[in-house]
């Protein structure tokens, strides 16, 4: 179907809860290089990315928007330090090298490097902030 638009994806979003401490991860553990770190109105805009990719991931505090509540902001640090606001999935073409680069670098470990029956090979981390990021390596074709 010819919709007459070209639409990509652009940027996901991560809830973090220290900028600086998921700037450590994502770059000097993962490898993805700083896009954007700009302040403006007492926040922080900070976007990270594969250098072999356009999509951008914002690191973002649970609770960024000025009209939430502080009920509601509790509830979302709460829900972040249990890992169950955001996760994301990555792939890696060496899934076994980047767990070992992760759990040296003290990274907490959900699933050590498995194969999985859909047909991929995966282990999954939880980041500085509690997110699962799950890396899977797909076979070679």
């Amino acid at each position: 179907m010819d919709t007459g638009t070209d639409v990509r994806l652009s940027q996901c979003f991560i809830a973090v809860d220290d900028h600086d401490k998921a700037l450590a991860f994502y770059c000097d553990v993962l490898g993805l290089e700083v896009r954007n770190d700009v302040g403006f109105e007492g926040m922080r805009w900070v976007t990270v990315a594969s250098p072999e990719q356009d999509v951008e991931i914002v690191l973002e505090p649970p609770a960024a928007n000025p009209d939430v509540s502080p009920a509601d902001k509790q509830a979302m640090a709460e829900l972040l330090a249990k890992g169950m606001l955001r996760g994301v999935n990555f792939t890696t073409t060496d899934c076994d090298a980047l767990y070992e680069r992760v759990r040296a670098a003290g990274g907490d470990v959900l699933q050590e490097p498995v194969d999985q029956p859909y047909g991929v090979r995966d282990c999954a981390f939880r980041d500085p902030a509690g997110n699962m990021l799950r890396f899977m390596e797909r076979p070679a074709r």
